[in-house]
């Protein structure tokens, strides 16, 4: 709102400072009363006082308190006399905010002001508490015109440029019968008859005037007669014209009053709330004088803030075709967010009371400032939760994405088809749950459940075909009012050829354990050895230990059997692996694997590997006690062992090297080759070297004829399996050792 005005002459006018007297007696204070939180603050123009909603419910009250008596605060006295009360819901506080020159505040030269309230509380028992609240502020100085904007009034104040040495205010507020007779109103509506009238009768349509020290005030709400809305710059605005004018001695003086603010409530976006006012108020520039915007300061709550601190909250100001649009991002610092269930789900809700004050300057450089405050708020905004079913039927476990879970918000338990579990337990059993931060301030919650859980729903549908089904309620509590909300999810997932079954395995000293839980379905696949399925021949021939029963099969796998694969062979240690492969009983291809690596301790053997190296790890010192296992070679001398230590011998080598013989009868073909041991005499002369047949330790490894394939060219050797090992005393002339 603005107020333009001109000079008919000189106003003299100045209101009296009133002392203001003990109050006590008008209203009792309560005795001992119970802490409430009371904020009271000297703003830029206005004080805010502000009072939490006690547990009744029942929303506080005020008086207004001066030396003439108490007067309550009532939605239209307050709109008459300049306050402004309001409910913050979201905080549960109501907060009464007062001009500066509202009706019962002591003015001293219109720079220091001091206020007096009683605050009445409703406790729970219906009984009420009163408390008095006084304070004093010093503001900066206004500007010749200010215009403030509230929510239920407009207010406009203008300077005067003497004061006199008596004087009060209009509107039957002390003020002498005399002077009232020479004061008059003009109503200007466009396009209607303009009214004149007396302060009285304009007060009586809603119209204020007052005078302070230095100014001269005027007031209406909203709404009233002879106000009229105009389009400015594509903005609302409601614009109250009229002129106030008196007798001095032989002068008439008379104020052009023309007040404006914007109407707009604002509007949110999804992501900001807008406030838009036009950038040059031009109701408020009557011809011919002009006015040009000099500056735009924005907050809230009363309080104006720099620049970095807009840019710090996100806050912004532009212009779009002649208007000055506000801007504030969702919850933002400076409001107040909430979140709560509505019908069963979670809403959030935004709110801000921005505080607006744009600088005129019109063509003789005087100031204008408008003040604005617009309490804005966005609906209550849905959150809904979504879904997104990201099973992998093949890993059996049901993985699924819950989004879109605002910050505030915690998962305390889920309903797993029925089975209701808290977070913990269900991670207990098995269950993996998540929460993964995501954009906008939003989490996410990965829940996965195997699908052989106890609460999972199983059904065969078809031959080779299962079903899984899994009905998830996710119950999510808002903090910190723990206000429970919930979502549900229903998953299902088919699986073609039910998964072949997994083992489990341990390592022991002399082999290791293979071990599963019968399922009901296992009639689907066989257990295969390399080529061969597991039966109970294939054990008896090659001495593995089967046992199960009705509910668990275990396979005990003695070291040095066959179907080992041996790696990393050293005099200390060496690496075995065994695999037990799964079948389709049908189509006969390998669907799953079950292997294990285990580290055993070397003491003697020998390998034979599908590739065509055999490795003997041998105590020379059992056939020869006085050997030196460092004086050993193969057939070929140039082979030497590749470690040794005080006893035995360790030898890699290709079955086509180091004069490795070979045979081949109907059914085998058989490599052989020799460890060769050195005994050294000595004699009169010097030490001679001698190689007799008695010394020799004889090694073998026999592969099927069916299988086997070597080239010649290259003389690569290729196996489809590991050959049997023999080593054979060539004291004794039999077998001392058999090794895969």
């Amino acid at each position: 709102m603005g107020v333009g005005f001109v000079s008919g002459g000189v106003l003299f006018l100045c209101a009296v400072s009133f002392a203001l007297r003990d109050f006590k007696s008008m209203f009792q204070q309560s005795p001992s009363p119970p802490q409430v939180p009371i904020e009271v603050e000297c703003k830029d123009r206005s004080l805010f006082i502000s009072v939490d909603i006690p547990s009744s419910g029942v929303k506080p009250r005020f008086e207004a308190v001066d030396a003439t008596g108490v007067y309550p605060v009532t939605d239209l006295y307050g709109a008459q006399c300049g306050y402004t009360y309001s409910v913050d819901p979201l905080l549960g506080r109501v907060v009464l905010r007062s001009s500066y020159f509202s009706c019962h505040t002591d003015n001293q030269n219109d720079e220091v002001f001091t206020f007096m309230f009683g605050v009445i509380i409703t406790d729970e028992r219906g009984g009420e508490l009163f408390f008095n609240v006084s304070k004093t502020c010093a503001v900066s100085p206004f500007s010749p015109r200010e215009i403030t904007c509230e929510e239920n009034y407009m207010e406009v104040s203008v300077t005067t440029d003497h004061l006199c040495p008596t004087a009060s205010s209009v509107k039957g507020f002390s003020v002498p019968r005399s002077s009232l007779e020479a004061w008059q109103v003009m109503l200007q509506q466009d396009g209607q008859q303009s009214e004149v009238m007396s302060p009285e009768d304009a007060a009586a349509l809603g119209y204020f005037i007052m005078i302070t020290p230095g100014r001269l005030v005027f007031r209406t709400t909203f709404g009233q007669p002879y106000a009229s809305v105009k389009m400015v710059s594509g903005v609302a605005v409601e614009v109250i014209q009229a002129t106030v004018f008196f007798r001095q001695n032989w002068m008439v003086v008379m104020v052009d009053l023309v007040a404006s603010c914007s109407l707009d409530e604002g509007f949110f976006d999804g992501y900001r709330l807008h406030w838009r006012t036009p950038a040059v108020m031009t109701p408020l520039a009557g011809p011919p004088s002009e006015l040009r915007s000099e500056s735009i300061d924005v907050g809230v709550n009363g309080e104006l803030l720099d620049e970095q601190n807009l840019i710090d909250r996100g806050y912004s100001v532009t212009f779009n075709e002649g208007a000055v649009v506000s801007s504030i991002p969702f919850a933002s610092v400076g409001g107040t967010r909430k979140s709560f269930v509505i019908d069963g789900m979670y809403h959030e809700l935004y709110t801000v009371q921005l505080t607006y004050q744009q600088k005129f300057v019109d063509q003789n450089g005087v100031d204008t400032k408008y003040n604005a405050f617009q309490q804005m708020a966005t609906p209550a905004i849905p959150r809904v939760p979504f879904s997104i079913n990201q099973t992998t039927p093949e890993e059996r476990v049901f993985t699924v994405y819950l989004g879109n879970i605002p910050f505030d918000v915690e998962l305390m338990s889920l309903e797993l088809n029925g089975q209701e579990l808290s977070v913990s337990t269900a991670m207990q059993m098995g269950c993996s749950i998540t929460r993964v931060p995501q954009d906008n301030n939003t989490f996410a919650y990965i829940i996965r459940v195997p699908f052989d859980a106890q609460f999972v729903v199983k059904q065969h549908i078809a031959e080779n075909f299962l079903e899984y089904s899994l009905e998830i309620k996710w119950t999510l509590n808002i903090l910190p009012q723990m206000e429970p909300y919930y979502y549900f999810s229903s998953l299902s997932a088919s699986i073609h050829d039910v998964v072949p079954p997994v083992f489990d395995s341990m390592c022991a000293n002399n082999g290791m354990r293979f071990m599963r839980a019968y399922h009901e379905y296992d009639y689907l696949w066989d257990i295969v050895i390399g080529h061969y399925p597991l039966t109970q021949q294939l054990v008896s021939e090659r001495g593995y230990i089967m046992s199960n029963d009705s509910n668990t099969f275990i396979l005990d796998v003695p070291l040095f059997t066959i179907g080992y694969r041996y790696e990393n062979i050293t005099l200390q240690q060496f690496y075995g692996t065994f695999e037990l492969l799964t079948r389709n009983a049908k189509t006969l291809e390998i669907e799953q694997s079950s292997g294990k690596c285990c580290l055993f301790q070397t003491t003697e053997l020998l390998v034979c590997s599908a590739e065509g190296v055999m490795t003997v790890v041998s105590d020379v010192t059992k056939v020869v006690p006085t050997a030196d296992p460092a004086r050993t070679t193969l057939l070929d001398p140039s082979c030497r062992p590749q470690e040794t230590d005080e006893s035995r011998v360790l030898f890699s080598f290709g079955l086509n090297t180091c004069g490795t013989r070979f045979q081949v009868d109907q059914q085998y073909v058989t490599y052989e080759n020799e460890i060769i041991f050195h005994e050294l005499y000595s004699t009169d002369s010097k030490p001679v070297i001698t190689r007799d047949p008695a010394y020799r330790m004889t090694v073998r490894c026999i592969y099927p004829v069916r299988g086997t394939e070597s080239l010649s060219v290259d003389r690569m050797f290729r196996a489809e399996t590991p050959g049997i090992g023999q080593i054979k005393d060539p004291v004794m002339g039999k077998l001392i050792g058999l090794t895969t």
